[in-house]
């Protein structure tokens, strides 16, 4: 790009302050500089006006520093916006459950684990569904993923990802072996973990295999009394196969099983023979299209190739490389491959082996009803599962192990990309702005060619006049390229209005380009994670009041918030009106209306036994915040599930009782109330108290007065304990759509608080004050109380 300050910027532009030529130099031996003159001869360095002495360079150095000036604000103001919006102010590894080292992000994905139960290996469904549950622990019922990079790296192992589980169970005893990825060395080990409580919790006990190739797919099976693992380890060229001998940490090498890079490799006896299926990428062939099979009289070998390998060398969507164990159902062998049409490893899918033997093989892809989650990103699994072990237990009850991620594979190096070329993309933008406004008069600079007056080689000689006809097509392309800036001067006037609108949507639209650039290379993957408690996820209900009247916002509610990844399920409680149909809301989990026969507040709180969760996330219907500060809500609440967790502190305090806000409580720095619209509550211990005889006086107010219903359950819960009841939780934003629909509840903002103030005295004199209850806001190590 070459930069000028005025003249025509034609391709030779004699005019007057400069012109489109710029001086390329060559130091030579005899350190002398030669220049190639353009056709209107104003490049030779004693032009008027437009040469390369000081006019030109004084030119150079004002376009230059616009553009430097330009790119200086865009990223200034990129900057400023990756801070407000993308830094993670409440997202630190330690609050996350993450270490430092470990669960770093990787091109490969980040896979974890979730334990299923079924009456079948075709009704699988996740551990939350089965009510797994943990009585020492808040963070009820046990949520998928019960195994994550978290649980490597917290023993000890940083890991980047957990995948490619398999199950080895031993009595009550469940053992997952997977692959970790290393986060120091790259390269994928082995790791096992035990549970001793049906897959709720699980003990990492270390890493079973190391070695100094990549390892994955380590298929664990028993023969003879003995147990043998057959792993991945296509990187050193050889299919081996390990034996226990101290399970499950201590394997050594029992031998070479074929000298072939195969890939995702299982063994399975099948009418009196052993069969091997593999896939072998390192051949020409459609990598994860292709299948071969090989068998023998027993699992140890020797292996002899089946005769129409390979089975399959075809699309990649088939399933044709294996994604798990295979099984057995009601007498057929089931076989589970692995889509990788959309991206690698997108899902898994079943096929039926109807004909195997040494000469023929024959399978059918049977339904998989796997139902799989609408959140997208926020789920663990949203994005793909590629891996499933489902085996049947003593009971009867088939239990699987299955892998997932949020995102698609190469995510993080696409978003790079995309961030590359939003950075470029703004670097023409401030070209435009250069070429409108003057300070840039051409795009190309014309003197691409040298002209050499030494002795030259017939073979440079040649060179040169190819050169020079190469020099003279581009020369002619630059001359068009560089009268862009005159023809566009000439449409587009800066000094007119349309001019200026021009200006400022180019502005804007490099504006938008500088922080699309920053948010895809800085700002993650774009999930709102759940946060772990003590290695482990669990789930909530969402529980919102409403009518007829404020429909529109609880369709918005539901769209948004269905998607949190730790909301099991939405309660609507229904106090006035005809309710709207389930299928009138778009939610990705399900949806129960329970309809009220009396238009009460003290509904909010009422006993209801369908609800599964301990769990209650009470949220009014017109607040809207983001799926992260509901995330960290809940993780404050597990640690925390005998107090109310909400995110609008208040503080009641002096003889002269008077409700206040927010404000209120930051002058005094501190609270001793939380409001219920927007709060986790025990959904046994707060709705059994609420509806307690001793509460009956209290409920009377709430009716009276049509509020007060989340000031009487502060009340309550102060009056049941002398410890700090309540915790704040502070939300990054929070939006009153109310306000937007004109369906507020208390649009009267002083007549509202006249009537808690009142509320504030009757309950006073009932369950004894508040005053003497102050709690610091900053108390906790998270910093989430700010």
């Amino acid at each position: 790009m070459v930069v000028a300050g005025g003249g025509d910027s034609g391709c030779g532009g004699g005019g007057g302050g400069g012109n489109c030529c710029m001086r390329w130099w060559w130091q030579h031996n005899r350190n002398h500089c030669y220049h190639h003159h353009n056709h209107n001869g104003h490049c030779n360095g004693n032009s008027n006006g437009g040469g390369v002495g000081g006019g030109s360079g004084r030119v150079l150095a004002s376009g230059f520093v616009f553009c430097l000036v330009c790119l200086v604000i865009y990223g200034l103001m990129a900057g400023l916006y990756g801070w407000v919006v993308l830094t993670p102010s409440f997202s630190s590894y330690e609050n996350r459950g993450l270490q430092r080292l470990g669960c770093e992000e990787d091109s490969e994905g980040s896979w974890s684990i979730g334990v299923f139960f079924g009456h079948s290996p075709f009704s699988l469904k996740p551990i939350e569904t089965v009510g797994v549950w943990r009585n020492e622990s808040a963070a009820w019922p046990v949520a998928n993923p019960v195994i994550t990079c978290a649980s490597a790296s917290d023993s000890g192992f940083p890991s980047n990802f957990v995948a490619d589980p398999f199950l080895y169970v031993q009595g009550d005893i469940f053992y997952i072996f997977y692959e970790t990825k290393n986060s120091i060395t790259m390269q994928g080990d082995i790791g096992v973990a035990r549970s001793i409580d049906k897959g709720a919790t699980w003990q990492q006990l270390g890493i079973a295999l190391d070695e100094d190739w990549h390892l994955s797919y380590p298929y664990v099976f028993n023969y003879l009394g003995q147990i043998y693992m057959m792993p991945e380890g296509s990187q050193k060229g050889e299919l081996c196969l390990y034996r226990a001998i101290d399970f499950p940490l201590k394997w050594e090498l029992d031998r070479i099983v074929l000298k072939k890079p195969l890939i995702d490799s299982f063994i399975i006896d099948h009418d009196g023979k052993y069969w091997l299926f593999g896939s072998d990428h390192s051949s020409f062939g459609r990598k994860n299209g292709q299948l071969e099979i090989w068998y023998s009289s027993s699992p140890l070998g020797p292996w002899k190739p089946h005769k129409k390998n390979p089975i399959y060398n075809r699309d990649r969507s088939l399933g044709a490389r294996n994604g798990g164990r295979p099984f057995r159902y009601n007498g057929d062998l089931y076989r589970i491959g692995q889509d990788c049409g959309e991206t690698y490893g997108r899902r898994v899918r079943i096929f039926k082996i109807e004909v195997l033997s040494g000469a023929d093989y024959k399978e059918v892809e049977v339904p998989f009803p796997f139902e799989e989650s609408s959140k997208g990103r926020n789920a663990w699994n949203g994005a793909r599962y590629h891996h499933l072990d489902v085996q049947q237990l003593s009971s009867g009850e088939w239990v699987g192990v299955m892998d997932g991620d949020r995102i698609p594979s190469g995510d993080s190096v696409h978003r790079f990309l995309l961030g590359c070329a939003s950075v470029a993309a703004v670097a023409g933008v401030i070209v435009l702005l250069g070429v409108l406004l003057g300070a840039v008069n051409c795009i190309i600079p014309l003197n691409w060619c040298a002209d050499y007056s030494w002795k030259r080689s017939d073979t440079l000689l040649g060179w040169e006049r190819r050169a020079n006809v190469f020099s003279s097509k581009l020369r002619w392309f630059c001359c068009r390229v560089n009268r862009v800036p005159s023809f566009l001067r000439g449409r587009i006037k800066p000094n007119t209005y349309t001019g200026r609108l021009v200006l400022a949507l180019i502005f804007a639209t490099g504006l938008a380009l500088s922080c699309a650039g920053v948010k895809f290379i800085y700002g993650g993957n774009g999930a709102e994670e759940p946060y772990s408690w003590k290695g482990h996820y669990s789930q909530f209900t969402l529980l919102t009041m409403t009518y007829d009247a404020r429909l529109w916002n609880l369709k918005m509610y539901v769209k948004h918030y269905s998607r949190c990844a730790s909301v099991k399920e939405i309660v609507v409680v229904w106090n006035k009106g005809t309710p709207p149909n389930l299928s009138d809301l778009d939610s990705a989990v399900p949806v129960r209306i329970r309809v009220e026969n009396r238009n009460s507040l003290n509904n909010r709180f009422k006993m209801d036994p369908l609800i599964k969760t301990r769990a209650v996330l009470e949220l009014d219907d017109d607040i809207m915040m983001t799926c992260d500060d509901v995330e960290r809500g809940f993780m404050v609440w597990r640690q925390h599930p005998d107090r109310i967790v909400g995110f609008y502190p208040r503080f009641v305090d002096g003889s002269r009782l008077e409700y206040r806000g927010e404000k209120y409580a930051r002058m005094n720095k501190g609270y001793n109330m939380i409001l219920t619209g927007a709060a986790f509550i025990d959904s046994q211990a707060a709705f059994e108290r609420y509806w307690s005889e001793q509460a009956k006086v209290g409920r009377e107010v709430v009716d009276k007065y049509f509020n007060c219903e989340d000031v009487l359950l502060n009340f309550l819960y102060a009056n049941a304990s002398s410890y700090k009841t309540v915790e704040y939780v502070r939300p990054a934003w929070a939006i009153d759509t109310s306000k937007l629909s004109g369906a507020a509840i208390s649009g009267n903002t002083k007549e509202h608080y006249k009537k808690r103030s009142y509320c504030l005295q009757k309950f006073t004199n009932i369950y004894g004050s508040l005053t003497g209850r102050r709690w610091e806001f900053d108390e906790r190590k998270d910093g989430w109380d700010l």
